[in-house]
């Protein structure tokens, strides 16, 4: 997504000239588009992203539209009072972009490991939160909310390759996008693993299980109603994302079936365990985490296993 992100800006910028682009020391082979049109609208602070949001915000206050970007645990974690107290509580329009959420960084360790971003950003209310699921979905979810008057988090895959079956990058704010249909499990997914839920939800149709499959890509605003009506006609949701599974889109799913009395069981897959020094590929981890494919498989036929057998 990080290319994509790239031309996607650039394109803004050529039309308007409140664009800039802020990064922490990275982005090397991947701003050159941006930097080659609009050099005076780029820069480099360095290691510095407590720095770099607080020079945001003064940009944001003088009427600038400044987006930064650093690895999303770097882009979250490290500089979160600075983002609590300057955009989020001046209602300031700065856009954070956190990239390689989940265990894109597999090899960096724990600390590139971003498994709590978009919980500690879902807590401010005055912030939106974005979790494309693909490339195409990535671009069409920056046009929509690049110009939004309040400061925007985008979670933000290094994949430019990554196309999710069934999304067509199709997005709305506040809404969530369905790109399967099925009668017997609903699954939600947020991020890039939309893929692998597709894929899983694709080995259990071959065993004669169908299944709906929902993208979350808007988490805050969430997609109440939509989420509402989905899991009103469900038995068991499964929710799955490279996160932790509190905080994220299980948290949330989780709140709205409390809070509307639903009577769907929600089985969240995600990260249980703190990193533990474990490192490798992200598809290592995640099928350590239970997020592979086959994984999610088992989960889910675990999941409906007493309703089938009751049902028999």
């Amino acid at each position: 997504m990080r290319a994509t992100f790239t031309h996607t800006l650039s394109e803004l910028a050529d039309r308007d000239p409140r664009v800039l682009l802020l990064t922490a020391d990275l982005g090397f082979t991947v701003f050159e588009p941006f930097i080659e049109k609009h050099p005076d609208r780029f820069f480099n602070v360095g290691v510095s992203e407590q720095n770099m949001l607080g020079l945001a915000t003064g940009l944001a206050e003088a009427g600038f539209i400044p987006f930064v970007y650093s690895i999303a645990t770097f882009a979250s974690l490290r500089p979160y009072e600075f983002i609590r107290n300057g955009p989020i509580l001046h209602h300031l329009p700065v856009r954070i972009v956190g990239v390689g959420g989940g265990f894109e960084y597999g090899t960096a360790g724990p600390t590139h490991h971003s498994l709590e971003d978009i919980g500690v950003m879902r807590l401010q209310p005055g912030i939106t939160v974005i979790a494309p699921a693909d490339v195409p979905q990535a671009r069409s979810a920056v046009l929509a909310t690049w110009d939004l008057p309040g400061p925007v988090y985008y979670r933000l895959s290094k994949d430019d390759r990554i196309i999710v079956s069934g999304l067509d990058g199709r997005f709305t704010l506040g809404q969530l996008q369905v790109i399967r249909q099925g009668q017997e499990l609903l699954m939600i997914a947020m991020g890039p693993v939309s893929a692998d839920v597709v894929a899983a939800a694709e080995v259990l149709h071959e065993q004669g299980i169908e299944c709906t499959v929902a993208v979350v890509a808007s988490v805050n605003p969430p997609p109440t109603s939509d989420l509402v009506a989905l899991l009103g006609g469900f038995p068991v949701a499964l929710t799955v994302e490279a996160h932790y599974v509190t905080g994220g889109v299980g948290s949330l799913v989780s709140e709205i079936v409390a809070e509307h009395g639903l009577g769907c069981r929600v089985v969240r897959c995600g990260v249980r365990e703190s990193p533990d020094g474990i490192t490798g590929s992200p598809q290592y981890l995640q099928q350590l985490h239970g997020l592979s494919p086959t994984a999610l498989v088992e989960t889910a036929l675990r999941a409906i296993q007493p309703r089938r057998t009751s049902n028999a």
